[in-house]
């Protein structure tokens, strides 16, 4: 087995040990067994991977989105881990996100404003205009994925 398959077969074995085996089985329909060849490094299963599907429901109900994580990262591409969770399902629409979107803008100006104050953006103060910028960002993406619900 080649280094990426290995490397996908041990982000596999974290998302479903991340989950709970049983958790797992429930959420995917899959037996232990059958997780389990996913993420063997025995020879008569390197050719056998997790389907995206299972990938998709375990990685909702985990901690981290391992698989999704080494597959970027496999690509040389960075992702920015939303690590909100929400209340509810409700996912509000284009006039929430605008509102949002003024919010959030709003609350990075103002960490702008006081960071830029004596004239030097620390290390701290940077790491937290980066957290807003982050989070600006993540309500964009909601906002297009709106905007694509409502063209449909």
């Amino acid at each position: 087995m080649g280094v990426v398959g290995s490397y996908l077969k041990k982000h596999s074995e974290a998302l479903v040990k991340d989950v709970g085996i049983e958790a797992a089985c429930k959420l995917t329909g899959k037996s232990k067994a059958t997780l389990g060849r996913y993420y063997s490094a025995h020879d008569e299963h390197e050719d056998r991977f997790m389907p995206i599907d299972a990938v998709v429901a375990l990685e909702e109900a985990a901690s981290y989105p391992h698989v999704t994580a080494a597959l970027a990262e496999l690509q040389g591409i960075t992702l920015s881990h939303d690590e909100r969770r929400r209340n509810t399902d409700e996912k509000g629409g284009v006039n929430s996100d605008v509102i949002a979107l003024s919010q959030r803008f709003a609350v990075l100006m103002a960490e702008y404003s006081q960071s830029i104050e004596d004239g030097i953006i620390t290390v701290t103060e940077a790491k937290r205009l980066l957290r807003e910028t982050v989070a600006l960002q993540q309500v964009l993406v909601d906002m297009k994925l709106h905007l694509e619900e409502e063209t449909v």
